[in-house]
């Protein structure tokens, strides 16, 4: 690399990731991943990075212009994030309970992944938020999920499976099966 592409990086990236940690309040992380992108973490509860997790690619959308979120809203909310996981740009991860993605799943741009509706739905209540409903989100092993997907609370994605481009996964999707669409749905088996 040379010189003026270093400056740039430095400029451009690092000074980036360094700010966001910077700007980070989650108290209780476990793990580091290898930051290419710029990580946002907020929240009184646990986050928990396994071995060799990655976020961010340089060459994909969103590397220069946004960054990942993780939020933990409560003390018992966590997200834990196993081992050998590559989150491509722009992710984000909202945990009012619980989200666990395991070993070796790869994450495509712009995904989000939220385990509450995040407010209340009856208009009285809708700014309060204390009781929200709250359902856990499980990511097995092995899941490749594509661009662009959403994922709702209380879904559980069983390993080796593929989330396709787009896709609003609001219902459990069974080992090695590809979903897409909104809502997402069975497209083919992989076995």
């Amino acid at each position: 690399m040379d010189i003026s592409n270093k400056i740039k990086q430095l400029i451009f990236v690092k000074f980036k990731i360094w700010k966001y940690e910077i700007l980070s309040n989650c108290k209780n992380i476990e793990g580091k991943p290898n930051n290419f992108h710029p990580l946002l973490i907020v929240g009184s509860g646990k986050v928990i990075f396994g071995k060799n997790v990655q976020n961010g690619v340089i060459n994909s959308p969103y590397f220069y212009s946004n960054y990942s979120y993780l939020e933990v809203r409560d003390k018992k909310s966590l997200i834990k994030i196993g081992d050998n996981v590559t989150i491509n740009n722009k992710f984000s991860a909202v945990a009012f309970s619980a989200i666990t993605i395991k070993n070796d799943v790869v994450i495509g741009v712009n995904c989000s992944i939220i385990d509450s509706d995040g407010h209340h739905l009856n208009p009285n209540s809708r700014n309060e938020y204390e009781s929200i409903e709250s359902k856990s989100v499980l990511i097995e092993e092995n899941v490749f999920i594509g661009d662009n997907v959403v994922i709702l609370k209380g879904v559980t994605i069983g390993k080796n499976s593929v989330i396709g481009n787009s896709s609003v996964v609001t219902k459990n999707v069974a080992e090695n099966t590809v979903v897409a669409g909104n809502p997402a749905r069975v497209i083919k088996s992989l076995i």
